[in-house]
């Protein structure tokens, strides 16, 4: 691997004519799209922006150039989880030239890219989907709607203090989400545009979504990365999934939760060894 350069490590970002926004970094030859978690999606600021250009740093030590790109904006409300996976599909057949080298997807952008593997695997070189799985758990599907109705609402610190959660679940820890909901609130969600109806338009998606149907269609090699304590996505149906997907590896993050296997400095380490094996 070689070093980042200083042009590299300039950030830009904008829109696409779809209404699809994009942060990106780097240069390379090599393209890697980053479908981000949700519900809502947003070009990261800020302490959020400087966590992910070090996650990030090793594929552009690698020779690619990386770009984070939100949903589109103005879904319609009937707008499913299939309809976004081809709306990427799109973006990746106008502005990319027709295949992004790698996908990395995350969380609810994992859901997103079951579909966009099953319907475009033209579209991919190598797929990556963390912390995801064909269908989100009870408490998960709770949580998220939470979060979706008070950043509807415009109430930031209970967006951040249900934000918390998915750091500190169980009613213990309620004082504690309570108090750091606004330091949340501060850090992650200050400055960020969530549009209300889009949020919503993803968290009926997410709660709906079942992709067992659908994951046996999918023939390109999958890389699965699943945090072994995860509660969002369940070791039973992370599991079940793996199966489902005819070629699929799996790796397991034992003793990690959701945010911190999808913080993990081993993904981008496993992503580009699966990367290199063809």
């Amino acid at each position: 691997m070689g070093r980042v350069s200083t042009a590299d490590r300039e950030p830009r970002d904008g829109t696409f004519p779809n209404g699809m926004d994009y942060l990106s970094w780097g240069n390379g030859a090599n393209t890697l799209l980053f479908i981000q978690g949700g519900p809502g999606s947003t070009v990261p600021h800020g302490v959020l922006r400087r966590m992910l250009r070090r996650q990030f740093d090793p594929f552009l030590q690698a020779g690619y150039s990386v770009w984070i790109v939100t949903r589109r904006r103005g879904m319609p409300p009937t707008h499913t989880v299939a309809d976004m996976a081809d709306d990427y599909a799109r973006l990746i057949a106008e502005k990319f030239g027709g295949r992004a080298d790698i996908v990395v997807a995350e969380s609810f952008g994992g859901m997103i890219a079951q579909y966009l593997a099953a319907r475009h695997p033209e579209s991919f070189g190598h797929m990556a989907m963390v912390v995801t799985a064909a269908e989100l758990s009870d408490w998960g599907k709770d949580v998220d709607s939470r979060m979706a109705r008070a950043i509807a609402d415009g109430d930031t610190d209970g967006a951040g203090t249900v934000f918390a959660e998915y750091l500190l679940p169980g009613r213990r820890m309620k004082w504690l989400r309570q108090l750091i909901g606004p330091v949340i609130r501060r850090r992650l969600l200050s400055g960020s545009e969530y549009p209300s109806q889009d949020v919503l338009t993803e968290v009926q998606g997410e709660v709906s979504f079942n992709s067992r149907g659908v994951l046996p269609l999918i023939r390109r090699p999958v890389l699965l990365i699943c945090g072994g304590s995860d509660q969002f996505f369940p070791r039973d149906v992370a599991q079940e999934t793996a199966g489902l997907i005819p070629d699929c590896t799996l790796i397991w993050y034992e003793g990690k939760g959701h945010v911190r296997a999808a913080s993990s400095g081993r993904i981008a380490q496993d992503v580009l060894a699966f990367a290199g094996r063809g």
